[in-house]
This record gives structure tokens, sequence and C-alpha cells, in this order.
């Protein structure tokens, strides 16, 4: 780690303080950050801990009301807090107020932190697993809580669509049962242990899938009170729109040009299957790609091989290059994640790089094979220079930036964003040019472009493209348009549909995020002229960390 050159400020106090208090308050956060001493704890999920939330944030933003700037990484971080406390405290309100429902989705709410959590938790020792059992031993009384909170949100009318509801009681059936249930892997993860440990594991475990399976049977019974309708509506979707990306758009004008970006990624996906064989479609080239033996692997190993052989070579090839890649980030590691939910996902280093930060695909059950022209992209998206880089570096710059700026205040525009960049930045790199693996790109972005239609098509009740029929959108309408802009497996395009429709405002945040990236850096260099250095953009504005867009382009541009 690099040393503390920068003397310590009030501003600084105050996010170092509010960070401690956070992850307090949520031991699940600290052991995402990696910040220790609450590993066998997990989160207050009442309404109660929404409060103690909510407080925590109002009470820092009066504090930095009276506390004065004293330089211009003061001034980012002031910024920073304000944008993203305040937004905290306005979205929390509407649920303490009884004007929005307590959030359940199907990829990020309560349900899935509390199960995804035991993935990343130190295994190595005996106390560890010690630690693993009594944080299993909290999962009933942690999910209990989470269902009066959603009584409660009920009683007042406030309840999340009935896709979401039915669907999350699914995933928690599986956690209880005994065949898709990722507790089951901590058995086989802890063999080796003494056996009283062994057994203080077993029984958490059984207590912790018991308790799944009571917050199903629960949601069951509250799908009966849960609107039928998808769409969020403009107001609120307005509001989660600029939490996920840290920046106020034009919904309208997005809406058309997320149309008109799919119709250009369409152009090059086709000139791109004439590359694979003349004549072809794209549909027909995808088919000729995932036969071609070129392009496959057998089995979870070689796939997790074949992805750390990739994330090396680009921290090989990038570092001291393209990027400034300080040392202790020029590791990552690859992994099979317990979990078979089909996420691929990116964890970061703790504070200390103890843990490393970690590529994680979480493997659907069946799945044996696997392409890579499809998922080359991914490496660099996760890996370097997408997350791993960008996270990692924040985490390393103690010298210059508060812990809340390197841990905490990451942003999905920010970083969904760039790891998008990142993508198409390999690709003028050179590293796509063989057309299967640029299909593979091409065939991601216009997922995410597709997904900006979709997302706030149907959340803000604009009128769906003719090319499914136009009038109002439907869910039939939406998955036709999905299915033809995606050469996915169906299994996991369903999951997507599902993801947009529960977590509104967080999947168009890729592609807006990565546009709001291209312009800035193209405002830069338009500002430097001839004196504009790409390493040099890289790494100022990576220094700055992951704070919400409008923000980062005041901060770059010198506008704060």
């Amino acid at each position: 780690m690099t040393e503390q050159s920068r003397p310590q400020t009030d501003i600084d106090r105050l996010a170092e303080a509010h960070l401690d208090a956070m992850v307090a308050l949520s031991p699940l956060e600290a052991t995402y950050l990696g910040v220790p001493g609450q590993d066998d704890k997990l989160d207050d999920l009442s309404i109660e801990g929404l409060r103690a939330h909510r407080d925590q944030a109002a009470a820092t933003l009066e504090e930095l009301a009276r506390t004065e700037a004293v330089d211009d990484v003061d001034k980012v971080t002031a910024a920073a807090l304000r944008e993203r406390l305040g937004l905290e405290v306005e979205q929390l309100d509407l649920v303490l107020e009884g004007r929005a429902p307590v959030d359940l989705n199907v990829i990020a709410s309560a349900p899935q932190a509390v199960r995804d959590v035991f993935d990343i938790m130190a295994k190595d020792t005996e106390e560890h697993w010690r630690t693993i059992a009594a944080r299993l031993d909290a999962v009933p009384a942690a999910l209990q809580q989470y269902a009066d909170a959603l009584t409660w949100s009920a009683e007042r009318g406030q309840v999340v669509p009935r896709r979401q509801v039915t669907a999350v009681a699914e995933q928690c059936r599986d956690q209880a049962g005994d065949e898709a249930s990722s507790f089951d892997a901590l058995t086989t993860e802890a063999e080796g242990q003494p056996e009283e440990v062994r057994g203080l594991l077993a029984a958490a475990i059984t207590s912790a899938k018991s308790a799944f399976g009571a917050l199903a049977t629960f949601l069951d019974e509250l799908a009966a009170q849960a609107p039928e309708s998808d769409a969020a509506g403009q107001e609120l979707y307005r509001l989660r729109s600029r939490s996920f990306l840290g920046a106020e758009i034009d919904l309208e004008e997005t809406y058309r040009w997320g149309q008109e970006e799919l119709a250009r990624i369409t152009r090059m996906m086709e000139e791109t299957a004439e590359q694979i064989r003349p004549g072809a479609t794209v549909k027909e080239a995808v088919a000729l790609l995932d036969a071609d033996p070129a392009y496959q692997l057998d089995g979870t190993d070689a796939l997790r091989e074949w992805m750390q052989v990739k994330a090396d070579e680009a921290v090989a090839n990038l570092a001291d290059t393209h990027f400034d890649i300080p040392e202790p980030i020029r590791t990552i590691e690859c992994m099979i994640a317990p979990s078979q939910t089909g996420g691929i996902y990116y964890t970061g280093p703790s504070e200390d790089f103890s843990r490393p930060g970690r590529m994680w695909w979480s493997v659907p059950k069946g799945v044996t094979t696997f392409s890579t022209w499809r998922e080359l992209t991914t490496v660099y998206h996760e890996g370097v220079p997408g997350h791993h880089l960008q996270i990692g570096q924040t985490v390393y710059r103690s010298e210059l930036l508060n812990r809340w700026r390197r841990l905490a205040s990451w942003t999905s525009g920010h970083g969904e964003g760039w790891a998008l960049y990142s993508e198409w930045l390999m690709a003028d790199l050179g590293y796509m040019d063989d057309p299967g693996n640029r299909m593979g790109l091409l065939d991601g972005q216009s997922l995410r472009a597709a997904r900006v239609v979709i997302d706030i098509g149907v959340h803000c009740g604009f009128e769906a493209p003719e090319e499914v029929g136009g009038g109002e959108w439907t869910y039939d309408k939406a998955w036709e348009f999905l299915n033809n802009h995606v050469n996915m497996d169906e299994g996991f395009v369903r999951f997507e549909l599902d993801r947009y429709l529960g977590w509104p405002g967080q999947a168009p945040a890729y592609k807006i995020g990565e546009r709001l990236w291209l312009e800035l850096r193209d405002e830069a260099r338009r500002r430097e002229g001839e004196d504009f250095d790409l390493k040099a953009f890289h790494r100022r504005a990576l220094d700055i960390g992951g704070v919400g867009l409008d923000t980062l382009r005041a901060a770059v541009l010198g506008e704060l």
C-alpha cells in the first residue's frame, strides 16, 4: 500500500465516520467491502433498520453543511456525499412514509444479499468456519425482520409487482431445497475441518435453509396483495435513474437514443456475420460459432482456467502502456460461484488487499459447455480494464482518497458505464478483431442497448417500437423485443427481463453510463487539443473514484 501523503481534512474525517457508521449498520456491506469485524452478523432488515440508515445519512448531510472544503479533493468528496446521501434519504423517505414498497426483486434485494455473502467469506481456518456458522445462525432472525418489513409496507398498500414476489419465492425455495441450494456447497468446502465445527456448520445450514423455506411460504401469501403491473411510473423511475447514474437524463430523448444505438449495433452485427460466413444472417453466424470447437470449453474447471489466463494476459499487456496498474491490482482471481443463478459479477479486494479482486461466474445448473466467443468481452468487462482496474485502483489510492471515497461511493452508471467503455476500448486496441469475439462484444452490446429501450419504455409508459406492434408495452412485447436482439440462452434472457422489470433504472445505467463516459472523454479531448493523453485521462478519471457521473464530469473538467 502507498503511504498517506495528503493531510486528513475535516471532510475526510466526516466521510470516514459515515463509512464506519454505515458498516456498523450493515455487516453485509462490511463483508462486501472487505472491512473486518462483523462477519458473524447480519443486518437489521426491519423497518427500524431502514430508518437507522436514513437517519445516519441525514445526520452526515447536516454535519457536511457545517464543514468547509479546503482543497479540490474535499470539493469532490462533499459533492459526492451530497449527491449519494441525498438520494439515499429521498428514497428511504418514500418507503418510510408508505409511498414506495420495501425492495424485493430477483437480483439485488435482501434475500440475494444474505445468500451470496457466504460466497466471499474467508474459509481458510477453523475460526473462519466458526464465523460462517455464526452468521448462518443469524439468517432466521434477519429474514423474519425482512418479512415483517414487507408486511408493514403491504399494510400501507405498497408491494412490489407480483412477478418479482413469485420469482423470489421460487429462489427462496431453491435455497431451502436439497438440489439447488448454495448453502450445501459450504459443507463440501468445509471438508477437513474438525468434526465439532462441521457439526456446528451442518446445524446452522439446516436452520438457514429452513428460514428461506419460511420466507418462500410468506412470499406466496404476499403475492395475493401484489399488483400485476410491472411499471414503476415516471416519477419513481426518474428518482431511481438518478440513483443509479448519479446524473439526471432526459428520459424521452434517451429512449429514442436507445433505439438508434440498437439499430447501429444491429448493422455492425450484420457486417460481422458476413465476415463469419458470406451471406449468413446474424442467427446463422451465431449457430456457426456455437458449433465451432475452437470456441468451446467443457466443464467449469476449463472455464475458470480460461478466464484466469485471459484476465492475466490483459493485465500483463495493458500495464504500463495504456494504464497505470499498481502492483497489488495485478492479481485477480477467477472463481466459479457456488450459487447457480447464471450471473457473472466482480467483488472488489479487501482494504488491505489480503482478499484480491475476484471475477465470479455463477454457472446455471446443468450447464457444462461454454462458448468463449461470447465471453472474452465479459473478461475485459469484469477484469482489466473493467471493474477490477476501476475498483482496485480506487481502493489502492490511500494517499489521495479517504476510505469512504475508496470503498463506498460506488455508482452503477460510473462502474458499469466504465466496464462497457472498457469493452469498446479493447476492441479499439485490436483485442476483438477475431470475428467471433467481435460478435460476442456486439451481442452483449445489443443486450445492453435493448434494455435501455425496454426498461425506460415499460416503466415510463412510452409507446413500444413498431417492430413489436407499437402501442402499450406488455410483458410479451418486451420479451419479443429482447429476444429479437439477443442471441443467448432463453433461461438467461428470461431472468434478464425479470431483472429489468423489478429493478427500475439499473439495467440502462450500463449503456447510458458508457455514453456519458464517452462524452466526457470527447469533451476532455476537445478542451485539451493536442495535449490530450488517453492514458493520463484514464488515470485522472479513475483516481476520482466511483462517484456519480455528474460529479465525475465536474471533477475531471475542473468545474466544481
